[in-house]
């Protein structure tokens, strides 16, 4: 099986491993970057920071998680993950729910005009 991968604006992220209702990605977040605040209306996110101090935003609640600490962001929470630091920032996200496709990502804020509505 060939697993998914992307490069984005603000770093990358492969599929580890997939099956029915759940998903497994490693995320990497270059330094001085993050990925849009966003919701999913079909999954809910487990973050484990593995490396680096990552800015997590869960429904406008921040706080920094440390290597070996976890977040959860359940389904329709919006959220946003950041690398305010110096180094990568290395996640492993476990996604869990009766769909976990790209396309279930709304942008609510991007720093990269990926929204398609402002508001």
């Amino acid at each position: 099986m060939e697993l998914d991968w992307e490069v984005r604006p603000w770093g990358s992220w492969h599929v580890i491993d997939v099956s029915i209702g759940y998903k497994v990605k490693r995320i990497l977040v270059k330094p001085g970057c993050r990925l849009s605040y966003q919701t999913h209306q079909h999954r809910s996110e487990h973050w484990v920071v593995v490396f680096g101090s990552a800015t997590c935003t869960v429904d406008g609640v921040t706080r920094q998680v440390a290597p070996g600490e976890s977040i959860d962001v359940a389904v329709g929470a919006a959220h946003r993950l950041a690398n305010a630091g110096p180094e990568l920032l290395v996640i492993i996200e476990v996604q869990r729910g009766a769909y976990t496709g790209e396309d279930d990502i709304e942008r609510l804020e991007d720093d990269y005009g990926r929204c398609l509505w402002a508001g």
